[in-house]
């Protein structure tokens, strides 16, 4: 099959890639369409120096077999992290920090930028009969800016600093404004930030500790030395940025302040589906590129850049894959 495959080193289109046989527990998934995320182009800088496999995390695709009956033919998206359900962290209600978890196209495990992939059965999940499959690509990153309101408490008193205007901030702000939490987005492009007006504040300007929570979101090493001169004595800093290197941080001065910091990443898929699926959450339509295109994919600067892998044949498959 055709996709697009990391050797460690550098990424290749390739059209000899084995078809993907399921495991036990397995569902196989024709990918329809697949999302390129800044973690992505991390890994071309080295983030995940161990891995080697078909690249890519985001997807909507359809099930072509699977030990759940229900799911044959369904349209589905579905979570990163396969874990062994046996590790203390499986144990204790932490299933994506499994000790010996696979992630889809970053560890262990193949991703979706291919024609097919195969993944755990119980992370897939259905996408909504009326949710075009271009809006169902974004599940992944909202859901993991849903994750945000399971660890931090949103209440009224305490206000909230976006930091960056890219498409992770993008997604914290609309997942904020789901859940009826007004934020303020702080960053850098008027441009970008005019996307942010019809449910965000937004600025080119930040006042020094005016914050209680700072979601850092800007994708750079540099965000969360910006993000401690916002937050306020004991406000909680949420970093969602993931990125190639290394940085360091005054600890004297969280210590003294009392500053909480609290990492972010994957989250779950259920109130991310239905804020796509009500119009609660709403994005720009994702740029589309053939698998071969890859390098203009990773390089594309606007919104989000994706691949439309299984095209539609007919009328009928159109309705019934896109819709």
């Amino acid at each position: 099959m055709r996709g697009i495959y990391f050797d460690g080193k550098e990424a290749a289109y390739r059209e000899d890639l084995p078809m993907p046989v399921p495991e036990s527990g397995e569902s196989l998934v024709r990918i329809l369409m697949a999302a390129v995320c800044n973690t992505d182009k991390e890994i071309l800088k080295g983030y995940r120096p161990d891995f080697q496999g078909i690249m890519g995390h985001e997807f909507v695709g359809v099930v072509e077999s699977s030990p759940d009956p229900k799911l044959a033919g369904k349209r589905v998206v579905g979570e990163l992290n396969a874990s062994c359900g046996h590790c203390i962290y499986c144990r204790t209600g932490r299933p994506t920090h499994c000790s010996s978890r696979r992630v889809l196209g970053m560890h262990q495990k193949d991703g979706c930028f291919g024609e097919y992939m195969t993944i755990d059965t119980k992370l897939l999940h259905v996408v909504p009969d009326g949710l075009a499959t271009k809006a169902a690509i974004y599940t992944e990153p909202l859901a993991a800016a849903f994750e945000i309101m399971t660890q931090v408490t949103l209440t009224p008193e305490k206000n909230v600093a976006i930091l960056g205007d890219g498409r992770l901030s993008y997604c914290v702000a609309q997942a904020m404004n789901a859940v009826g939490k007004e934020v303020v987005v702080i960053g850098k492009h008027p441009e970008k930030l005019k996307l942010f007006e019809p449910f965000a504040q937004v600025s080119t300007n930040w006042e020094k500790e005016g914050y209680e929570i700072v979601v850092e979101a800007t994708g750079s090493p540099s965000g969360i030395r910006q993000a401690l001169e916002m937050v306020r004595k004991k406000g909680t800093i949420v970093l969602k940025s993931t990125y190639a290197g290394e940085t360091t941080l005054p600890m004297s001065l969280i210590a003294v302040n009392e500053i909480s910091i609290v990492g972010s990443r994957c989250g779950p898929f259920a109130p991310a589906l239905e804020a796509l699926a009500s119009g609660k959450a709403v994005f720009p339509d994702i740029t589309l590129f053939e698998l071969a295109q890859y390098k203009e994919a990773f390089a594309y600067e606007g919104f989000k850049a994706g691949f439309l892998i299984t095209k539609p044949l007919t009328r009928q498959n159109e309705r019934k894959d896109d819709k």
